[in-house]
Formats: C-alpha cells, structure tokens, sequence
C-alpha cells in the first residue's frame, strides 16, 4: 500500500505488487488517471503485506480517511490518528 503526493497537492492512495516498476508507470503517466493528470508526483509512504489481500484491505481503509487523518499516517503521527478517529458529536459539528 503506498500514498503519493501529487502535483495539485493531492494525496493517491493504492497497492501493487512491485512498487517500483508501479512508480515508474505512475511517473510516466501510465499508472492511473488522477496522477497522469497531476503530475509530478512523489512518494510519501508504503507499507508492505505478506498477502495481497491484506494491502488491498489497507488501501481501502486508507482511502476512505481524510486529508488530515493521511498526513499523520506519512508524518508517523499514530496519536493522532485515534484523535481524527473519533466521531464528531453534533455539538462538535455546529461549532465548525
């Protein structure tokens, strides 16, 4: 599983099997849509699974954080990640 930052200041989030030769196609603008589209793009965290079945899980449970919730993650920040975890109350809510 693997995040990059893309040139719009977008983050990509997905998993392969080689991440390098995965880099290069996503540096070329052959790895997907959204970083052919804002380039360039760098890469700011991976993880590695025995079973790619467990990457793939990663992946979708990382895709559906938010901007701020990711950045933790790639800034090695896990006591943030329970804060940005916890369910807004309605109170929270109507002071944003």
């Amino acid at each position: 599983m693997y995040i990059l930052l893309c040139g719009n200041g977008t983050y990509y989030t997905s998993s392969t099997i080689d991440l390098d030769l995965r880099l290069e196609q996503h540096k070329a603008g052959e790895g997907s849509n959204h970083t052919k589209k804002y380039q360039p793009v760098e890469l700011v965290y991976f993880e590695e699974f025995e079973l790619v079945a467990d990457a793939f899980k990663r992946e979708k449970q990382v895709q559906g954080w938010g901007r701020k919730k990711k950045e933790a993650l790639i800034n090695s920040r896990p006591d943030l990640l329970v804060e940005l975890s916890k369910r807004k109350t309605k109170k929270d809510i109507t002071k944003s």
